[in-house]
């Protein structure tokens, strides 16, 4: 059976591609960055997701970017903004984050022999990163078949899969309820609590409510 490496967030987005993966007959392996974030229920949530869809393996890598600081997300003096940001990027920009998660997917593909990663970003929905732009993953995927020996040497070509790129917050909600996603074990909150709840106030809350209300489903989020 064809392997897919599955970088799992513990958000809805990548819980949604996790299931698109698995219901395109991958045996998937889900890998998530413990890279001192703001919170650990993200984490918790990117475990129980993995039970959920039956990852064949879950790998949680620590790598601790909050020693570069320069995100909300890794800097608690950094306050995360509760209010529409005036600029193109926020403050909850992750430097280089996809790219350092990739290339662990990456390393970890090829020595599963392993040709296809799935990541969960988007283009419609998403928050200003660039990092989520189609121009990276192509400029990614570029890159992986020029710097590993299985594309190199044994010409097996990695593939990039960015299956939400295009879709619309609802469009990646009713997707992930018919391939069976639970989104209430899912956190997408930049400031949850311990117990995984979320603030309902930063742009990622506001995000996943207007998803669910265009979607006309009940919103399974546990607010604080």
């Amino acid at each position: 059976m064809k392997k897919a490496v599955v970088l799992l967030s513990g958000g809805l987005d990548s819980a949604t591609v996790f299931a698109i993966a698995r219901n395109l007959g991958f045996v998937c392996y889900a890998l998530s960055l413990d890279y001192g974030q703001r919170h650990r229920s993200e984490l918790t949530a990117a475990c129980n997701i993995a039970r959920s869809l039956e990852a064949f393996m879950h790998q949680v890598i620590p790598l601790d970017l909050s020693v570069f600081g320069g995100s909300a997300l890794t800097d608690p003096s950094i306050a995360v903004p509760t209010q529409i940001a005036n600029s193109d990027i926020p403050v909850t920009y992750v430097p280089a984050r996809n790219t350092i998660m990739l290339s662990l997917a990456l390393a970890w593909a090829e020595v599963l022999d392993c040709q296809d990663i799935f990541i969960g970003v988007n283009a419609v929905d998403y928050s200003g990163y660039p990092d989520c732009r189609a121009e990276f993953i192509q400029a990614f995927e570029q890159m992986a078949n020029l710097a590993t020996k299985a594309a190199v040497v044994e010409g097996k070509k990695i593939t990039i899969h960015a299956p939400l790129m295009n879709f619309s917050k609802k469009e990646i909600i009713r997707t992930g309820l018919d391939l069976g996603a639970d989104y209430s074990i899912t956190v997408s909150c930049y400031q949850a609590d311990s117990d995984g709840r979320a603030c309902g106030e930063c742009d990622a809350c506001r995000i996943r409510r207007a998803g669910f209300n265009a979607a006309g489903i009940a919103d399974p989020t546990r607010y604080q």
